[in-house]
């Protein structure tokens, strides 16, 4: 091993002297580079290899490249480079072949590779790791695609990229995004194509010796890949994705013809086949605006394109009628509210349009959960607010087992300070399943406390105890804690501490709220701390660790404390604590007994 490590620092020193010579590095900075590579290379040549010894010596190479770039740009000399970069960039290519070689499976190893590459423009390197990539890799379409990428991009070969494409899609003749890509890339080769004999015929060059094909310049092979894909890939979602890229280019409107038709032909009976046919109606039509356009003739023209697109909705509505397009026909009402608009008319239509859609999609029982909530959301905010009560009763007949429907309801006649939300929240819990009922109690006794009297707050708090389940009675147990200590003083919020404590599940928020209420008092107790740090002990001991530190600290800084208590806490805490706690705890426990804790 050790003859390997000398062999290898002996290859640098070539380098290191031409860095020294010209004026780069310093001698101490070359003796420093020499150790650092040293230590880094005995690491790399052990037999039980770490993935990290490797990246750590390509991070270091890569820093010198970097350094060596700047001093290059500082001292302004720009020769050497053969001799300096190119054996450094040699060298961790030749690093990364290793770590690829040994972790094949990491993925970020390779595309680390990748990054390297193309930052130092080692274009033939890079060629050769997306070939040992993509081989061991054959599964990850995305990898495919990069390369493709690289190859269509970068080195202008679309014949490369269209290879391994085809390779590509022999391992997933079902993957979406890889005809997508692929279609692209066709379309942006037939562009090229086109640039490129628009830019002879300019110069009036002879193209004879060119062979533009017609067919290749009109897009004729995305033509094929867009049918050949059709064949295999359903889903509307794909038409849309294909349809969207030929959109991109100026000379495909046959293209996007077939493709609508095909769309309309095949999926005639999915919302988002209408949902884009309606949308189209916003683009077409559109004149050019022009200096004499006014801004009422614009408004004009906006709300016509938009009354084009609601009789398209309309239609489809009738056609399919569904929850998913009602759904895309209120989505697309309620993205024209939301845009910004100095028509105080055009806003006002709008928002009329937007309820009416609502109400009907009610009237046909498809407006789905969380359209309902949308839906008072916009009455809310337009002051609609007796319309709001009644969506909100309608809403939760139709989800009467929705608690967070009854949450809107309630929210809502909360909001209005109407006179029924007791009895609306007795209805709720009356529907509503036992489990699951927390958010509804918890917003019950949050507007009681700024309602009712203290008498009838603490009477729902006792009520929602033996209500709700006892996982989801923990929280209740906190919030009765906190206002009875808020509202009724010291005394009674101990004597409501002892009588919870009769009942589990508790929670570590529950006792920590106790201790705090414990040390706001003017004469704090250390055998009330104690007992309810035992009590929390109790309970978490054996599963935190901030606990016991808290009980040693309490000992250790209170007036009343017992410093001497604090090695059978310890003692205590060992024995409890499970695992890797037990580590966690003595690691803690050492920082608190030197001060850094």
């Amino acid at each position: 091993m050790a003859e390997r490590v000398e062999q290898r620092l002996e290859d640098r020193i070539p380098e290191l002297e031409q860095l020294e010579r010209v004026g780069l590095f310093t001698r101490k900075e070359i003796r420093a580079v020499l150790r650092k590579a040293s230590a880094l290379e005995y690491k790399i040549q052990r037999r039980a290899l770490r993935k990290e010894d490797f990246i750590n010596y390509i991070q270091y190479e890569v820093n010198l490249l970097e350094l060596i770039k700047k001093r290059r740009a500082r001292i302004g000399y720009s020769f050497k480079k053969d001799e300096i970069e190119h054996s450094i960039l040699h060298r961790v290519h030749s690093l990364f072949n290793r770590a690829t070689g040994k972790w094949k499976d990491d993925v970020q190893l390779w595309l680390s590779h990748v990054a390297f590459c193309k930052q130092w423009n080692a274009k033939h390197q890079l060629s050769k790791v997306f070939s040992t990539m993509l081989a061991i890799h054959s599964n990850k379409p995305a990898l495919w695609i990069m390369a493709a990428k690289w190859e269509m991009e970068t080195r202008l070969s679309s014949e490369s990229a269209r290879h391994l494409f085809l390779r590509a899609l022999r391992f997933h003749p079902e993957c979406p995004k890889l005809y997508q890509e692929y279609f692209r890339m066709e379309l942006m080769h037939a562009e090229k194509q086109r640039k490129e004999k628009k830019e002879f015929e300019q110069a009036k060059m002879d193209l004879g010796e060119f062979n533009y094909s017609e067919e290749i310049l009109n897009g004729e092979m995305a033509r094929i890949v867009y049918r050949d894909a059709s064949q295999k890939i359903k889903g509307v979602e794909f038409q849309l994705a294909v349809l969207s890229i030929a959109k991109l280019f100026d000379f495909t409107q046959d293209l996007q013809k077939e493709i609508l038709e095909s769309l309309q032909a095949r999926y005639a009976d999915d919302p988002l086949t209408w949902d884009y046919m309606a949308r189209r109606e916003l683009e077409l039509g559109s004149l050019p605006p022009t200096e004499q356009t006014t801004k009422q003739k614009k408004v004009s023209e906006m709300a016509q394109r938009e009354e084009r697109c609601c009789a398209v909705f309309d239609e489809a509505v009738r056609a399919v009628p569904t929850e998913n397009m009602w759904k895309c026909y209120i989505t697309f009402c309620l993205e024209r509210y939301n845009r910004k608009t100095n028509s105080a008319e055009l806003k006002q239509k709008r928002l009329e349009r937007t309820l009416s859609v609502f109400s009907k999609a009610h009237e046909s029982n498809l407006l789905s959960e969380a359209l309902y909530k949308q839906w008072l959301q916009l009455l809310l905010d337009s002051s609609l607010s007796e319309k709001a009560v009644e969506v909100a009763e309608a809403a939760t007949r139709h989800f009467i087992q929705s608690v967070e429907i009854w949450q809107t309801r309630l929210r809502v006649l909360i909001q209005l300070k109407r006179e029924d939300v007791t009895q609306c929240f007795e209805e709720a819990i009356k529907h509503v399943k036992s489990k699951g009922t927390l958010p509804l109690w918890t917003l019950w006794v949050e507007w009681s406390e700024g309602t009712n009297s203290k008498e009838d707050t603490e009477a729902l708090y006792q009520r929602s105890l033996h209500a709700t389940t006892p996982a989801e009675s923990v929280t209740m147990k906190e919030m009765y804690l906190d206002w009875t200590y808020r509202n009724c003083g010291y005394k009674k919020v101990k004597r409501l501490f002892t009588s919870l404590c009769e009942n589990r599940p508790f929670s570590l928020d529950f006792f920590r709220k106790m201790i705090q209420i414990e040390k706001e008092q003017e004469s704090c107790k250390i055998l009330h701390l104690r007992e309810y740090y035992e009590r929390a002990l109790r309970e978490f001991g054996s599963t935190n660790t901030d606990l016991w530190l808290d009980y040693i600290k309490e000992e250790l800084s209170h007036p009343q404390g017992k410093p001497e208590n604090c090695g059978s806490i310890h003692w205590r805490a060992m024995k409890m604590l499970q695992g890797d706690l037990v580590e966690d705890f003595v690691s803690k426990y050492t920082l608190l007994q030197t001060g850094h804790l």
